[in-house]
């Protein structure tokens, strides 16, 4: 259940992510333009919520770079709901289209991209998926040149749409892959849960009986 969870936040998240991206690219006088402009922090919410949900239950041994993700993740959503209080709504504006007009605005929501990364890098390290490879440069370039307005307009839809592309790949590909791949090697977590006590006391009981096995 835990993986369905898992695989379903991040599902959330690119369809959100891609849904509110496609203004970029649609035309003007698309009828659904307006709709996805009047939603587009909506679809910004879902998103973020779906990447908390996977972060939350993502697997990975090593406890701290967990809870540094989900801890990027909390301050990109302080920092998000901050930008669209104090900045965004004074102004009249939806919290993506002001930091679209307003780069150095990157600073307080670009935590919660640097979660995403991080998750996407675990992905590509741990499964070999080009795809999430791509996106763990892809999402800090595109980010910090629009941070840094270096970039040309046209560079940052190209990355942006190769975002999307990826995104949806990634996700989709996610209800391709087994179970197991998900769920982890629960012997690892459960050796993490013990106390410091307990794990040096196993450790030397281990080293003792491959020691005992090498000289029988």
């Amino acid at each position: 259940m835990q993986v369905i969870l898992y695989r379903s936040g991040l599902v959330t998240a690119a369809a959100s992510f891609v849904l509110a991206a496609s203004v970029t690219f649609l035309p003007d006088n698309f009828s659904w333009n307006s709709i996805i402009k009047q939603n587009v922090d909506l679809f910004y919410s879902l998103g973020a919520g779906g990447l908390g949900l996977s972060l939350l239950l993502i697997h990975i041994y090593v406890t701290e770079i967990k809870r540094t993700l989900q801890a990027l993740w909390a301050v990109g959503i302080v920092g998000s709901l901050a930008t669209y209080i104090t900045l965004a709504q004074p102004a009249g504006e939806s919290l993506v289209q002001y930091v679209v007009d307003n780069p150095t605005v990157v600073w307080f929501i670009g935590p919660l991209f640097a979660a995403l990364t991080g998750l996407v890098f675990k992905e590509g390290l741990c499964y070999g998926k080009l795809e999430a490879t791509v996106l763990t440069f892809i999402i800090p370039i595109l980010l910090l040149g629009h941070l840094t307005s270096l970039m040309e307009d046209g560079a940052k839809v190209t990355l942006l749409g190769l975002w999307m592309a990826l995104f949806v790949v990634f996700a989709a590909r996610k209800f391709t892959q087994p179970i197991k791949d998900d769920i982890g090697d629960k012997s690892v977590f459960m050796f993490n849960a013990l106390p410091e006590k307990e794990k040096k006391a196993l450790v030397k009981k281990l080293e003792q009986q491959k020691q005992s096995e090498n000289l029988n």
